[in-house]
């Protein structure tokens, strides 16, 4: 993306947690790597983007991609999940707001944090108008 700036990879601490599944006495077991919460599985499942890569803890297909976004200039939209095209988007409309990248397997469960950036064309704005929600109105 053309405003992508402050990249963070985790890419050494999903290797030291995956190295740490394999060893030989386990200090790490499947089930404690493999603890995504249901809703992020749910998440993953209908609105997120497919890996090109498998699985490395059972080797699936079935591996997702969440975006989730956050920012002070993004108001109550702060913490959603969004698809590349509209984060694409949202660089253009938005000065500053960060991105994160979490891997998931909707089969074993397995979650990580691939990455995190900043995304935004530097222009400080206010955030949006607060709009009602379903809570709002029926509490």
């Amino acid at each position: 993306m053309w405003s992508q700036r402050d990249v963070v990879s985790y890419a050494l601490q999903r290797r030291s947690t995956l190295e740490s599944l394999r060893r030989p006495l386990r200090s790490l077991s499947t089930a404690e790597a493999c603890d995504a919460d249901p809703m992020l599985v749910r998440a993953a499942h209908h609105h997120g983007v497919t890996s090109d890569e498998p699985c490395p803890v059972c080797a699936s297909e079935h591996m997702s991609l969440l975006h989730y976004v956050f920012g002070d200039q993004l108001g109550q939209y702060s913490g959603r999940i969004k698809r590349p095209p509209e984060l694409e988007q949202m660089a253009h409309e938005y000065g500053e707001f960060k991105v994160c990248v979490v891997e998931v397997c909707t089969d074993c469960g397995w979650n990580h944090m691939i990455e995190s950036y900043v995304l935004g064309d530097g222009v400080k704005r206010r955030p949006p108008r607060r709009q009602p929600t379903v809570e709002d109105i029926y509490g």
